[in-house]
């Protein structure tokens, strides 16, 4: 016997086994955020538009603030809320481009996409914390006078705008590693103006300014735990590593369980995006039933792991394709 080929595409519309075909063909549909009913863009691509004008707005206020108050604080935090406003539109924009249809070249779309922009946000949160790390240090050495009354007014009003985009993006942050990235974007820009704000009531009543510099060090502790989870998981992904939650000795043992399967070989598991899986694998057996099988691995990806993309290979005996595996 040769050896089968299966694909299957599981977009939210079950009934779509091509089971026991040999055959091979590009995909006109997209594998991104929105490529799948369960996607969270689906119903949240406006919460990246939201979180643009808003943030943008305020950044431009807070700057203008800043100035006005001749406040360096004010100032350096309009920076890093800019730096959240490229991250949105990063991860907007890779939610739009991953529900651009597949090609004849990008025969999986554009769904890498959000994988790059979640890396890139990531990057960014680090950069904005050295930027503030930096500035606090330069602080701790050169103490300056702070207008504390200005700086918690604009800071307070950037908590709420902060935590009010956060919160839009709360819901769907467990199932996007995109989404996550924008919500731990928004939560580090309201911690850090409720940093500034608390600052700006301590320095009120004490007159210490060396206080606004060592609440913006802790700040930024809290900022790089927080990121360090993002950067690992995107990291990952863009290596084509198995996405988190996916353990790929359980998928191996589940189809190993299978009756009839006596191997599993070249088990591929990795994020088409930052919401869609893929799994590759080739299956040893010696049963009749060829398409049964098909449909039961299927289930077991599709159930069992919420892989949406599988492609398997029947093997009645091990081929000698891949002999390292």
């Amino acid at each position: 016997m040769a050896h089968d080929h299966a694909h299957d595409h599981d977009h939210s519309h079950a009934g779509h086994d091509h089971s026991g075909h040999d055959h091979d063909h590009g995909h006109g549909h997209s594998h991104g955020i929105g490529g799948h009913h369960h996607g969270p863009v689906d119903t949240g691509d406006w919460r990246y538009a939201v979180g643009l004008i808003v943030n943008l707005a305020f950044v431009v206020c807070e700057f203008g603030a800043g100035v006005w108050a001749d406040s360096a604080a004010l100032m350096a935090d309009a920076g890093h809320n800019l730096s959240d406003v490229l991250g949105l539109a990063m991860a907007g924009g890779a939610a739009w481009l991953a529900r651009r249809a597949a090609g004849p070249k990008r025969t999986y779309g554009f769904g890498k996409a959000t994988v790059l922009a979640a890396l890139g946000n990531a990057l960014l949160l680090i950069f904005a914390c050295g930027a503030i790390a930096f500035e606090a240090v330069r602080r701790l050495a050169e103490p300056a006078p702070v207008q504390s009354s200005v700086i918690m007014v604009v800071a307070g009003i950037g908590f709420f705008i902060n935590l009010g985009t956060a919160l839009l993006f709360m819901k769907d942050q467990h199932k996007d590693l995109n989404v996550r990235g924008a919500y731990l974007h928004m939560m580090a820009d309201a911690a850090v103006s409720l940093g500034v704000v608390i600052a700006g009531a301590v320095i009120l009543l004490t007159g210490w300014a060396v206080i606004d510099a060592l609440v913006s060090l802790a700040i930024v502790a809290v900022i790089m735990i927080g990121t360090w989870g993002l950067l690992k998981d995107s990291v990952n992904l863009a290596l084509d590593a198995a996405p988190s939650g996916v353990e790929v000795a359980e998928v191996r043992a589940a189809f190993l369980a299978l009756p009839g399967v006596s191997a599993v070989h070249d088990l591929h598991i990795w994020g088409l995006s930052t919401t869609d899986t893929a799994l590759t694998a080739h299956l040893v057996h010696d049963r009749p039933d060829a398409d049964a099988l098909l449909v039961e691995a299927q289930a077991v990806a599709r159930s069992r792991f919420g892989v949406s993309h599988t492609t398997f290979q029947l093997e009645s005996s091990a081929l000698p394709d891949c002999p390292a595996c």
